[in-house]
């Protein structure tokens, strides 16, 4: 198992750096930054005088050398909006977007795999059919019309919940059903299609012949291994939750990451936008290992 786990953060390792140079290319090639800063206005004195100031003349593997040197001492720049500093801004912002993740994904899981071991079970039925169908709407309807559906209903309407802002616990709901629904569809198809390669299975069949209690059979014996695939895809979903909620986030007016990355793209304000890329990345990548592990646990011949 620990040759596993090191084997997989070697691995995710070359990854994280390979991520963390691609980021920083694509920004840097994306147009002249030193002309964007300086204005529309500036001579070609000034485009200059901005690129010595902001190391914008020298080589591409030399800015990234700098910028990664600072960023393992944890100094990840100043935003050039507010001049704040871009650790700030993004520890002042992700507890919400984490609170949003978490609740989303636990949304999601709560009705997808019920509703997946139902239909599993449930084969070629008008239940199988019914969940298949909800699957499909609900990896059709967009987040934001979603959205705005739930605010115009809940909040201007019936006036039960906030639309806006992150105080308390309802400010939460509409956000939270708004992402889940977005997730809940992949999860309950691979759960159905886990459950049903699962239960045709030969030690399933043993565990019927054997007379075990029907739960025992499904939660038991069948869930445990056809949930591996969940645990990744969880995992996944979890990093899809942190980076692209900023659609959400927009609509319902939560000061989170995703706001801060919207709202740092409209200022081109690079070192925020370059920050919260390779952070949200990390983030996917440690989660990833984490699924590793999981998985390794639940079967142990994974890690062989």
């Amino acid at each position: 198992m620990l040759r596993f786990v090191v084997g997989r953060i070697f691995m995710l390792t070359l990854v994280a750096l390979t991520v963390s140079f691609i980021g920083f290319g694509l920004l840097r090639m994306s147009g002249d930054l030193a002309a964007v800063l300086a204005g529309e206005t500036a001579s070609a004195a000034d485009i200059a005088r901005v690129a010595k100031q902001y190391g914008l003349d020298q080589p591409l593997y030399m800015q990234y050398l700098d910028w990664a040197g600072r960023a393992l001492r944890g100094d990840l720049g100043s935003s050039l909006f507010t001049h704040e500093p871009v650790t700030e801004l993004i520890l002042a912002r992700i507890g919400v977007t984490i609170k949003l993740a978490f609740s989303a994904l636990t949304f999601a899981l709560v009705f997808a795999l019920p509703l997946g071991v139902l239909a599993a079970i449930r084969r070629n039925t008008w239940i199988d059919r019914t969940v298949l169908t909800l699957s499909v709407f609900g990896q059709a309807i967009p987040s934001f019309w979603l959205g705005l559906l739930l605010i115009y209903l809940f909040g201007v309407i019936l006036r039960w919940l906030p639309i806006s802002g992150s105080d308390t616990f309802a400010h939460f709901i509409m956000p939270t059903v708004t992402l889940g629904l977005a997730t809940m569809p992949a999860l309950m198809r691979l759960t159905r299609t886990g459950m049903i390669d699962v239960l045709a299975s030969d030690y399933i069949r043993t565990a019927w012949a054997k007379g075990l209690a029907p739960m025992s059979v499904l939660f038991k014996h069948a869930l445990r291994n056809a949930i591996l695939p969940v645990v990744s895809l969880s995992a996944v979903s979890l990093g899809f939750l942190l980076g692209g909620s900023v659609i959400v986030e927009s609509v319902f007016a939560l000061n989170g990451i995703g706001l801060l990355a919207f709202d740092s793209i409209k200022r081109i304000d690079f070192p925020v936008v370059q920050s919260i890329l390779v952070f949200l990345s990390f983030c996917y990548i440690l989660l990833t290992l984490l699924s590793d592990i999981i998985n390794a646990k639940l079967d142990p011949r994974i890690a062989l």
